[in-house]
């Protein structure tokens, strides 16, 4: 029997299309193809659609695909679902971003040699003459970890400047420049890369929360006082993690903000947090540790980050993964893969024992 027809709402830079009696089957280029109707943008050099569903890409144009011809050619090969098995479609419609970029400037930006004197994420090497402390820590996690998955990933990160504090920071507090090295750091984090790896996620952006931006401050009220340490905006369109301590004399424990980051993760596909919330989040949780827990059994390069330490010792969850905390590393070889999946699955049973 086939599946009930689906309502699908398109979005695209405050415009709004909504496409009714959609087979729920339909295909990526199928879908693609009803977005170019919808939203006609009048391009005569091509335009490279993307359609994002809770965060994830579920179509796209080929870049050497031009407006003639892409909607017919896009996934040609493999006219893959738009909204696979195992996709919860919600009862009002499935909510899906469209972006849309000239394939002529794509081609020019392709075209163009990097700019030597501006920082990129891919490249962060500073241009600047601040000192090596400033310097974002492309290397933090060893060099097998320095760069994201191609495609499933943060695309962009998103600082606080200074003068988003209100008052002029004292020199007490960290700054703007220091909370962009640790965003790099977590979306750089091995456990973070396999996470969004094996999801398929896509976030646009990864962002320092302000900490005294009015709308935390009466979301905090709201919650009866709670602090809020995050949020995740339109099913990944944009995560906020909040990095500063409330003095804002330093940054929060970096164990902290790993939780809270794949917690807004999970937000991508449960609004509320019930037990289908928890019970993700707390599959993603072994998911990370697993991932750091794998590479110190690899016992080379590959476990191993700044100052020759553990991956798993870097980001603070030693004790999640190991029996014995973490107290006789260099015995790790010792432990076979399910004692230490059986330590991690215990360590998140009882951390989702305080949080729910």
């Amino acid at each position: 029997m086939d599946a009930a027809p689906i309502t699908i709402k398109l979005s695209y830079k405050g415009k709004s299309a909504t496409l009714t009696d959609i087979p729920r089957r339909i295909s990526s280029r199928d879908l693609l193809a009803m977005a170019r109707s919808s939203f006609p943008l009048g391009d005569v050099d091509g335009t490279l659609f993307k359609l994002l569903f809770k965060g994830k890409i579920i179509a796209q144009d080929d870049a050497a695909v031009t407006t003639t011809n892409a909607s017919t050619n896009a996934n040609n090969d493999d006219p893959q679902p738009a909204f696979p098995e195992g996709i919860t479609i919600p009862n009002g419609g499935a909510k899906v971003i469209l972006m849309a970029t000239s394939s002529q400037r794509v081609q020019t930006l392709n075209s163009l040699r990097s700019d030597p004197t501006l920082r990129g994420f891919d490249d962060p090497t500073p241009t600047t003459s601040t000192a090596a402390a400033t310097r974002p820590p492309h290397n933090y996690w060893g060099p097998l970890h320095t760069a994201q998955n191609p495609t499933h990933k943060f695309r962009t990160l998103a600082e606080c400047p200074i003068a988003s504090f209100g008052t002029r920071p004292g020199s007490s507090t960290p700054h703007a420049f220091e909370a962009r090295r640790l965003l790099e750091r977590m979306v750089l984090d091995p456990g973070i890369v396999a996470i969004l790896t094996s999801r398929k996620l896509f976030v646009n952006t990864l962002g320092e929360m302000d900490p005294i931006d009015d709308r935390v401050m009466l979301k905090t009220q709201h919650g009866g006082g709670k602090c809020l340490l995050g949020y995740n905006t339109n099913r990944g369109l944009r995560i906020d993690v909040k990095l500063r301590t409330e003095d804002l004399r330093g940054f929060r424990p970096y164990e902290e903000l790993i939780g809270t980051l794949i917690h807004e993760l999970s937000h991508n596909w449960v609004g509320e947090h019930d037990v289908l919330f928890w019970t993700n989040y707390g599959q993603m949780r072994v998911e990370y540790l697993w991932r750091h827990g794998c590479l110190m059994k690899m016992m080379g390069e590959g476990g191993r980050g700044e100052g020759g330490r553990w991956t798993a010792d870097l980001a603070g969850v030693l004790d999640m993964i190991l029996p014995d905390g973490g107290k006789s590393v260099k015995g790790v070889v010792s432990y076979d893969e399910t004692e230490i999946m059986n330590h991690i699955c215990r360590s998140v049973i009882a951390e989702l024992a305080r949080e729910m």
